[in-house]
């Protein structure tokens, strides 16, 4: 993942992006076995993007070591269409805005993404979107 992959796929929703840095044997490890890698991702995000027109992530942090590279991002967006992906299938727009911390970690081989482990903080976006109460305060120690 570079920062033009992160700004022009992510947050401009210029999907060719993913065809260009996406080996084509990649393999995302949250998908069933056989799922079509650079696919997935534009699948993904044409959905996020329906469901939230204003999709942004902010980058935080990035590392790398080997051949893999780790970045820690926060998702922004108002939940303005129908969410149509995993728990969220289906949900109505509430016109809430969220903010979500995700932490990706990418493989790469010949200059191109070969595997993807994603982490997203879905109770947090769960508690954004009205799907969950929101956590009581917690007593600090």
């Amino acid at each position: 993942m570079t920062l033009e992959t992160l700004e022009r796929g992510m947050n401009q929703g210029d999907l060719s992006v993913f065809d260009e840095v996406v080996a084509a044997h990649g393999v995302d490890h949250q998908e069933p076995p056989g799922t079509v890698y650079a696919e997935h991702l534009k699948e993904v995000f044409t959905l996020m993007r329906a469901a939230f027109p204003d999709l942004h992530f902010e980058l935080h942090h990035m590392l790398a070591e080997g051949d893999i590279v780790a970045f820690h991002s926060t998702m922004t967006g108002t939940h303005e269409g129908v969410f149509g992906i995993g728990p969220f299938r289906n949900l109505p727009p509430t016109g809430r805005k969220v903010a979500v911390r995700h932490m990706h970690f990418i493989r790469y081989e010949n200059g191109k993404s070969t595997e993807l482990w994603h982490l997203m903080d879905t109770p947090t976006l769960m508690r954004q979107l009205g799907m969950m109460p929101a956590s009581p305060p917690q007593p600090r120690a």
